[in-house]
């Protein structure tokens, strides 16, 4: 889908950096700090199953509707990390982002409704990083390994054509999002722009899922509870400024 943006990122940085001239770096060192903001791109990689409807008027019906589905969309968010070197080499690190609204739009039969859902994630990760050759290297890769931990608030169907077209006009929805835990797998470069400053790029990988479940009421009282699995798999890059003290 979107791995040539992300690995492009990589790749310019790599170039600034073999073309850049020499001169001091900063010292990335065991028992240093690093701190970073800027910027990441949240580019989801999977799509939804199709809609179950579980329960009507408190019976269990599980049923699939056949030919729906979903997908979130890309996003964008500042981005904050905090990383402390054990070790010359060996680096524990925060990374977050700032709230974001993200888009849920439909697929299948239901892609002719555009974004049908809206939710806002918090997804931060720990995560230890193993950063390749000496603390004073201008130019130094690192690969990271970590945990996830994915949220929601504010989820809430927001296209009226598509309530009327399943739960009937008039009708009122409450949604909600599963929680989960997830690994992280994550590159990056560092790229020293002097004793203290420098520039980060990443890349993160989180495969992860969460569970859409709808209550809805329609116009008649009845209830209607549905469920839709959405697989998010997403790749995250990261442009940051970082400040190591």
């Amino acid at each position: 889908m979107k791995y040539g943006n992300a690995f492009n990122m990589l790749g310019l940085t790599v170039l600034a950096g073999s073309m850049a001239i020499a001169g001091q770096a900063n010292a990335q060192a065991s028992g240093s700090v690093s701190l970073e903001i800027g910027w990441l791109h949240v580019m989801p990689q999977g799509t939804a199953d199709p809609i179950t409807i579980d329960i009507v008027g408190g019976a269990r019906v599980n049923q699939q509707l056949a030919g729906t589905g979903a997908r979130a969309d890309d996003a964008d968010a500042a981005s904050l990390i905090a990383e402390y070197y054990v070790t010359d080499n060996i680096g524990v690190a925060l990374l977050v982002g700032t709230p974001f609204t993200d888009n849920l739009s439909g697929r299948g039969t239901l892609a002719s409704y555009g974004v049908i859902g809206k939710a806002k994630p918090m997804a931060p990760v720990l995560e230890l990083r193993y950063h390749f050759l000496a603390p004073d290297a201008k130019l130094r890769p690192f690969v990271g390994l970590g945990l996830n931990y994915t949220w929601y608030t504010d989820t809430r169907l927001v296209n009226r054509q598509f309530l009327d077209a399943t739960c009937g006009p008039g009708c009122s929805t409450s949604s909600s999002l599963s929680a989960s835990w997830n690994p992280a797998l994550g590159i990056g470069l560092n790229y020293a722009l002097g004793e203290h400053w420098s520039v980060n790029t990443s890349l993160t990988y989180i495969p992860m899922s969460s569970t859409l479940t709808t209550n809805a009421t329609t116009a008649a009282g009845g209830n209607i509870d549905t469920l839709m699995r959405l697989k998010i798999n997403p790749l995250i890059p990261h442009l940051d400024f970082a400040y190591t003290f």
